[in-house]
């Protein structure tokens, strides 16, 4: 499927860059960035996806809960850059200290990094 998604996006002229997991989508005239999973953990977020606007457009984006659990993933994924571990781990930050709520479903080692 995502074969198809990329053909569709070049033909529109947009960027098309793909990665290991996942698949960027970007266009020179807007500020969206669409980033495509590939990982198959990501599937049981369709049904649990909702419709919001995003820079003017209407996109069925996942529930914050699942982005966060993305992030722990990634975060956990011990074979990616130390970089983008440590990006992740300041999304993970980011999350929670917007929604709060969240901090509850963290590992516990994520908690422990939180409040040093």
């Amino acid at each position: 499927m995502s074969g198809a998604i990329c053909n569709a996006a070049k033909d529109r002229g947009l960027k098309v860059e793909q990665f290991e997991h996942s698949v960027n989508i970007t266009s020179a005239d807007s500020d969206l960035r669409i980033q495509l999973q590939q990982d198959p953990r990501y599937q049981r977020f369709l049904s649990t996806a909702e419709d919001r606007d995003v820079l003017g457009y209407p996109m069925t984006v996942a529930r914050m809960e699942d982005v966060l659990q993305g992030k722990v993933w990634a975060y956990a994924d011990k074979t990616r850059r130390k970089s983008k571990r440590q990006k992740d781990l300041a999304d993970i930050f980011r999350i929670v200290e917007k929604f709060p709520q969240l901090e509850a479903s963290l590992p516990q080692s994520i908690r422990e990094e939180l409040n040093k």
